[in-house]
């Protein structure tokens, strides 16, 4: 589409009750990033009131029409995507409005490849609209959905705003609360409670505001009308997410007594017990939490509504019925939304007879989707089981796939961070989540390199291994899967975007990215991988030297534009106090590949020694950088690869990274529901 062109809906598929919208961009860096934003007006271009607004505070309306479904990494950048179930838009919407801003100082300018798609509830590409003269604005709108009759209609937009995201919700009616006033405020409120516990107060003094009193106040009379809390107004400034408190202490005598658990695991005993509790635990508090069963769920095209999920299913399918391993069904307006479930556990692989009996039946029985959920992670083109679909069907069935940590990574955003409905929901997200991380429940994540990972590190050792071997490639496809892996769980203990940045130029090909990775492993022995962590300084990069068996964990934090090197010295010496003292500090040289270099043990008593001897030398920035030894093992054991890593990522964040300036995430969406 170009701008200001529009098209029907309706006339490009018959499965448009629920839509997907996504927004994408790049950057040379592989650092810039926006918020996607989305508002409901009616007919007099205005939202109805604060909550038609739906942003990182207010991911989802209320109504389940839009849900902000998060971010996923792309070949060269992130993709954002939200939800429409144009079914439940409420009548008085006429317009829905799809935007996104960016955070601070930063402007679309600095981003490639900004663009727009559109995908049918089957998850088929109806629409794509590129943005390609994006200026100097900090907010776009992108497009827009509104009605014609009966009709959904969608009109490529482009309009830029230079106030942000705030402007750009002002603009449509929202009542925005300036956070600066709102910083001002609670400043005055901390100076005031300061000097309220300093000065004694006379006993005919009157109390200072937000003193409490020595005895209750007088109960109002049942007919007195009390006052209403105003409505807090949405804020377009992100809160400080904050970790889960310690566990409370426990009450057994001994720590031989176990609690109690909902979903238990010692009786599991083959690979085919462990599918079956999985599935029927995962499909049941699916049904139960909403909001846990809505999140997996939207991102497959379902609607908002009623949700029943079913397990060992018969279906009828040639001479042989057929059994899945669990059914998903949401009502909605007397419609029905129906997903077939596969499910695997353990290292087993899904097989492509079962999925695609399964896209058959769902085909002739006109369900919506095939969702398959095992240990393994899907890669951007390159889908885990390859099926056929037969063109001359007129329903289209969607194939999608889930891995156990995203499963496990969405119950920890809810439960730890975001906060659920009420407190029952959030215990039910916990027993799940202590099921899913129980050694015996099968469902781990990603826990195998594969088989040639064994041939390519022999391979590198004797310096065998030539480029275009068939093995590389698959080693590097596994480490792209476990990147990801490590990103889901940080990010879910975080409460952060987490995500792998992928150097590569805007259009490039997934599979040809790889296959010069593969080249380039077996010239060097090395698999690199770099994570963007929201709020942090700078990039987290990996490396794994499969020659001499060490994993590099470091971050580049560039120097500041004001003072002097020796006060850089010392704050950032100061600031690495709680730091591992083998942590390797190097001074970057403008123009040179590296400067003074030393252990934070040495440079503690003199960190003038992280200066250049040559005045006038410009010193660019600091790298800090651990090394450990690595497993040797392929799979997920104590002394493991995957696990080695997996451990290094997280021991370089909570040790070196979270004490660094900027490392305080920016503010999340702030929730009052039970958060357990």
């Amino acid at each position: 589409m170009v701008k200001g062109s529009n098209v029907s809906l309706a006339a490009l598929s018959e499965n448009v009750g629920s839509v997907i919208v996504s927004l994408s961009w790049g950057s040379p860096t592989g650092e810039g990033d926006a918020d996607v934003s989305v508002l409901l007006l009616d007919a007099n271009g205005k939202v109805r009131s604060d909550a038609d607004f739906c942003f990182y505070n207010h991911p989802v309306a209320a109504d389940g029409s839009v849900q902000l479904l998060g971010k996923t990494p792309t070949a060269d950048g992130s993709e954002d995507r939200i939800s429409f179930d144009l079914t439940a838009v409420p009548s008085e919407v006429d317009r829905i409005v799809v935007a996104a801003s960016r955070y601070g100082s930063a402007r679309f300018v600095e981003l490639d490849g900004v663009k727009l798609s559109l995908a049918d509830g089957s998850g088929e590409e109806l629409v794509r609209f590129a943005i390609d003269d994006a200026d100097s604005v900090s907010a776009i709108i992108f497009g827009e959905l509104y009605r014609r009759g009966e009709d959904w209609k969608f009109r490529a937009v482009g309009q830029g705003y230079d106030t942000g995201l705030a402007g750009l919700a002002t603009d449509f009616g929202v009542d925005i609360e300036d956070d600066a006033a709102v910083e001002e405020v609670r400043n005055k409120a901390a100076i005031d409670d300061q000097a309220d516990t300093t000065a004694p107060a006379s006993a005919n003094e009157p109390k200072p505001h937000g003193t409490l009193e020595a005895f209750p106040a007088p109960r109002r009379p049942d007919d007195e009308v009390q006052p209403r809390k105003p409505t807090a107004r949405p804020r377009t400034a992100k809160k400080k997410v904050t970790l889960p408190k310690a566990a409370k202490k426990t009450l057994a005598e001994n720590e031989s007594w176990k609690e109690a658990r909902l979903f238990p695991v010692s009786a599991l005993k083959s690979d085919r017990d462990r599918e079956t509790r999985a599935t029927s635990v995962l499909l049941s508090v699916m049904a139960q939490a909403p909001e846990f069963g809505r999140r997996l769920t939207a991102a497959f095209g379902a609607p908002a509504g009623r949700m029943e999920t079913f397990t060992e299913v018969t279906l009828p399918h040639s001479d042989t019925p057929r059994r899945p391993d669990g059914v998903i069904r949401v009502e909605r307006a007397g419609k029905l939304w129906t997903a077939l479930v596969e499910t695997k556990t353990n290292g087993n692989a899904l097989k492509v007879d079962q999925v695609q009996a399964y896209m058959d039946i769902a085909a002739r029985r006109a369900y919506e989707a095939v969702i398959t959920l095992s240990n393994d992670v899907a890669l951007e083109g390159s889908p885990l089981v390859d099926v056929k679909i037969d063109g001359r069907r007129k329903h289209k069935v969607a194939l999608w796939h889930l891995s156990w940590a995203e499963v496990a990574h969405q119950a920890q955003m809810l439960i730890r961070h975001e906060g659920v409905g009420n407190a029952a929901h959030a215990w039910l997200l916990k027993e799940l989540l202590h099921y899913l991380q129980h050694e015996n429940s099968g469902c781990h994540g990603f826990q195998n390199m594969g088989p040639a990972w064994v041939p390519v590190r022999n391979g590198i050792d004797d310096e065998t291994l030539c480029q275009g071997d068939s093995r590389a490639l698959e080693v590097v496809e596994s480490w792209e899967r476990l990147i990801r892996q490590v990103c889901l769980r940080l990010g879910g203990e975080l409460g952060q975007k987490v995500l792998p940045v992928h150097p590569a130029r805007r259009g490039t090909d997934p599979k040809a990215l790889r296959g010069r990775v593969a080249d380039q492993l077996c010239l060097d022995g090395k698999l690199q991988a770099e994570l963007r962590i929201e709020g942090t300084p700078g990039v987290l990069a990996i490396s794994a030297d499969l020659r001499i068996g060490k994993l590099r964990t470091s971050i580049e934090i560039p120097a500041p534009e004001q003072g002097y090197p020796l006060a850089w010295a010392k704050r950032l010496v100061r600031r690495l106090a709680e730091a591992p003292a083998d942590l390797h500090i190097e001074t970057l040289i403008e123009g040179e590949t590296s400067g003074p270099r030393g252990t934070l043990e040495r440079l503690r008593p003199e960190p003038a020694d992280m200066l250049p001897k040559q005045n006038g030398t410009q010193i660019a920035g600091f790298r800090l950088s651990l090394v450990k030894s690595m497993g040797n093992s392929r799979g997920n054991a104590e002394s493991g690869f995957i696990r080695s890593v997996d451990d290094a990522v997280h021991r370089f964040y909570t040790a070196v990274v979270i004490h660094l300036e900027g490392a305080t995430p920016r503010r999340a969406p702030s929730k009052e529901g039970a958060t357990g």
